[in-house]
């Protein structure tokens, strides 16, 4: 078993980039992921659009990771994860942010600690995968032109991909009629 090194040239690039900032680092199979804190994460990812050294002119996906009673200590319950491309190297390059809820995670009351700056204003392409994490997970996305549910109506009462949410559901099921082919 080889051990990894953090040999991306990416890592070297923001490390220089932002010489005050606190970043951490992980390579697993040949995928690198940049931990970056929450505050920092859009002057980070304007870097990584905009210096033509990085070039990372494609978000391919942005999602949500619960880590609740992951066998590995984690800096915090909730992550942000976002892929990046870039087209002329053929690289693809992870930023991952986490984020700890301050309240009960019911979903219920919006939490103010689970909130992260929105890239919809470097990739327009990101607007529809950020309410989806909003909408599964809870995590609010700061400057978002248009933060609202994308999967389910916006007065469902939770935040379904968590988990500690039931897997049966806390009863939403039982409140709808059935409407089959017969109703008029």
């Amino acid at each position: 078993m080889t051990t990894p090194t953090l040999d991306h040239p990416t890592f070297k690039l923001v490390k220089e980039a932002f010489p005050g900032k606190k970043f951490r680092a992980t390579e697993f199979r040949g995928q690198s992921t940049l931990i970056v804190e929450p505050g920092d994460l859009h002057e980070v990812m304007a870097f990584l659009k905009s210096d033509p050294r990085a070039d990372y002119c494609f978000l391919s996906d942005v999602s949500g990771i619960d880590y609740l009673n992951y066998p590995a200590e984690m800096p915090a319950r909730f992550a942000v994860h976002y892929n990046l491309v870039c087209f002329g190297r053929d690289d693809r390059f992870f930023v991952k942010t986490f984020v700890n809820p301050s309240l009960p995670t019911d979903g219920i009351v919006p939490d103010p600690a689970l909130v992260v700056d929105s890239v919809c204003d470097l990739w327009p392409g990101a607007e529809w995968m950020e309410r989806e994490v909003f909408d599964m997970f809870g995590v609010r996305f700061r400057n978002h032109p248009d933060l609202r549910r994308i999967l389910l109506w916006e007065e469902y009462p939770a935040h379904p991909l968590r988990k500690d949410y039931p897997l049966r559901g806390r009863g939403e099921r039982d409140e709808y009629k059935v409407v089959d082919r017969t109703t008029g």
